[in-house]
């Protein structure tokens, strides 16, 4: 078989089992031997994984289930040990192969389990709700230093202490600068999650906090918040809607009487005439009034208050609104659907994509390498890298020249982590020969130096070594993932020493292939076939289709295009067994059967099929069954590989522990 396919499905299961493989089966793994070949152990606990793996709900651990798995393990294994005493284990390009699956695996594991999983899941928990809430806002005056910032905070917290949930909203009117609120006391409404790009922090603020308590000071992009949840209700969803408009001059004041031609609207409506005819009317809304008005699905706080207030009051699908006045004008709504919050299966793409983009998602990664640097006991040696920052010449540090220097003594050894990783000067400069461009950038930024910019290149060096280190714990930290990168290695070892001593061998040993057909010849039979003729008419030519058919039930395949010419009439014959035969227009299995004429007028021919003959069972050739026998050759060399196999290693079972397993 073709070396590249079968590395190409090899390929394609490992990535399968990556995505699907992201919820532990077992809390902890079991350290009893359940079995050895030769001297490798299998423990109960990766017996139980890619058992329960394999069978999924139909894991009962009965005993006919546990010993038919158990003999397949135990031929998984004695081909792994195989392939190590064939060194394929020392291949390169199998390493390569592992080290790129592990790689996939480590990022899911380090960044998508640790960073995306949480905040995607926070971030649909709080999807379930809209929140109600007031704010006084205090920006920041342009792009501020961190004495700006700071003073900014000190203000907000001394404005605080004279804000309570009474006062609240007359203390926004008096100092929120945010113009959208500030005249309504602070007052923004019921709100869904996610809050804009650069809000995620005041997001979190007011789905934590109880209803009627001040909070705050809460940094955002753009200032401080101060800020008051009033109430929470489960989460709108979205609906679709279409609607009517009739638009009233800019700047009119609400309360005024609906015109004459949106009530004249309503009342077409009412007595049944169609939506989309009284929109294509009536309507003033030019983008929307010749497609019935229709809008699409929205959330909350995308139109006008009472236009939102009143689309979600609707309570049926095809239910019509009273007439709405908002500041564009007098509106008639008609609900087509409502949608509520979908699962989160069905949204998570959606969501990660959201919380990929945020803030939320960086200061989370920070929050982790901060982790990270707690777990790893990470200790920077401040005066070695100090002493070498303050020797850094400024003008070749920023040049395309620059090149490492020697540092010799304690002061080369820059930081240490609990397990024995530790980082050098020397290190460090090939990170920064690795990072050419970014060094000369922030070398030739503003007010730079070369301290300052090496400094910042330091930190992401530290960045990435914790990863690092983190990406050594995984096999530690997460049994699951020690168990798929067991089942990749030796998946692949599985894989190439199958390719070796079976597949190869099936596919070129053609002597072999020959005896095994010869020896099972009578398991390769066709089954009653018919020989039917495929008739396919030009019917854009002067060709009379009927007197085509009826010719061809008394005369074969060569007289009817003899008679009628190539040019109008094609016929192809073959054999088909007889299951083939309802797939051909219904054809029956008996000679002279005639399937319906089905003409295709796109396409200008007309077909049909014709039962020619009937065919006697009768043994197929080696050519004609060559698919078949070379898997089935496969199986029995494969078997014949595994007795050997077991004659080479001793398979020894712990009785006592497989009971214990067996419920």
């Amino acid at each position: 078989m073709n070396y590249t396919l079968h590395m190409n499905v090899l390929r394609n299961c490992l990535y399968l089992a990556l995505v699907l493989a992201t919820t532990p089966l077992f809390a902890q793994a079991d350290d009893d031997i359940l079995f050895t070949v030769g001297d490798d152990e299998v423990t109960v606990g990766e017996f139980k994984y890619i058992y329960s793996k394999s069978n999924g709900e139909e894991a009962d651990f009965s005993k006919a289930s546990v010993q038919e798995y158990l003999d397949l393990y135990q031929r998984f294994k004695l081909k792994v040990a195989r392939a190590r005493a064939m060194g394929l284990d020392t291949v390169q390009l199998l390493q390569d192969e592992l080290t790129g699956y592990r790689q996939q695996l480590t990022d899911n594991y380090i960044i998508d389990r640790q960073v995306t999983d949480k905040l995607v899941a926070e971030l649909y928990e709080r999807q379930q709700k809209d929140v109600d809430f007031s704010h006084i806002f205090l920006p920041f005056d342009g792009n501020p230093t961190p004495e700006d910032t700071l003073a900014l905070y000190q203000e907000a917290v001394s404005l605080k202490a004279s804000v309570t949930p009474a006062n609240f909203a007359a203390k926004a009117g008096e100092v929120s600068k945010d113009a959208y609120s500030a005249e309504r006391g602070g007052r923004i409404g019921f709100v869904s999650a996610p809050f804009p790009r650069g809000l995620d922090r005041l997001e979190t603020a007011l789905y934590t906090a109880p209803a009627g308590e001040v909070v705050g000071p809460v940094q955002t992009t753009n200032g401080y918040h101060l800020a008051i949840k009033h109430a929470e209700r489960p989460a709108y969803g979205e609906i679709e809607v279409g609607h009517i408009l009739i638009r009233k001059p800019k700047g009119a004041p609400l309360g005024e009487v609906p015109p004459a031609s949106i009530q004249t609207a309503k009342a077409q409506i009412e007595s049944g005439e169609d939506f989309a005819k009284v929109a294509g009317e009536y309507s003033e809304d030019t983008q929307t009034k010749d497609n019935a008005g229709y809008l699409g699905f929205f959330g909350i706080n995308v139109y006008d208050p009472a236009f939102e207030k009143a689309a979600f009051a609707l309570t049926e699908d095809g239910q019509v609104s009273d007439i709405i006045e908002t500041k564009a004008g007098f509106h008639l709504i008609r609900r087509i659907s409502r949608r509520r919050v979908t699962s989160l299966d069905e949204i998570r793409p959606l969501l990660e994509t959201k919380v990929k983009s945020d803030d939320r998602f960086a200061r989370a990664k920070r929050d982790l390498l901060q982790q990270l640097r707690v777990q790893s006991e990470l200790t920077v040696r401040e005066d070695a890298l100090e002493g070498y920052l303050s020797g850094l010449d400024g003008t070749q540090f920023a040049s395309a020249r620059w090149q490492p220097t020697e540092v010799e003594g304690e002061n080369k050894l820059l930081w240490t982590t609990e397990n024995g990783r530790q980082g050098t000067v020397a290190d460090f400069q090939q990170y920064l020969l690795r990072n050419n461009r970014q060094r000369i950038a922030l070398a030739r930024g503003p007010g730079a130096t070369a301290a300052t910019a090496a400094r910042k290149l330091f930190d992401g060096w530290l960045d990435e070594e914790l990863f690092k280190y983190a990406e050594s714990r995984l096999e530690q930290d997460y049994p699951e993932f020690a168990a798929l990168m067991r089942e990749y290695r030796e998946g692949i070892l599985l894989f190439e020493a199958t390719k070796m001593e079976v597949w190869d061998k099936a596919s070129e040993d053609s002597t072999g292939l020959l005896a095994f057909y010869e020896k099972n010849r009578e398991e390769y039979q066709w089954g009653e076939r018919a020989t039917v003729s495929a008739y396919t008419i030009d019917t854009k030519t002067d060709v009379d289709v009927n007197s085509v058919v009826t010719f061809a039930g008394s005369h074969g395949p060569e007289e009817v295009i003899k008679k009628f010419g190539e040019e109008r009439v094609q016929v192809a014959t073959d054999d088909y067994e007889l299951d083939r035969l309802e797939e051909m227009e219904l054809l029956q299995p008996t000679v002279g059967s005639t399937s319906m004429l089905k003409n295709d007028l796109r396409k200008g021919v007309a077909t049909f099929y014709r039962v020619d003959a009937l065919l006697p069972p009768a043994p197929k050739q080696l050519d004609e069954a060559r698919g078949y026998v070379i898997a089935d050759y496969q199986d029995e060399l494969e078997r014949q590989w595994v007795e050997r196999l077991r004659g080479e290693y001793d398979v020894k079972v712990n009785k006592r522990v497989l009971n214990k397993i067996i419920q």
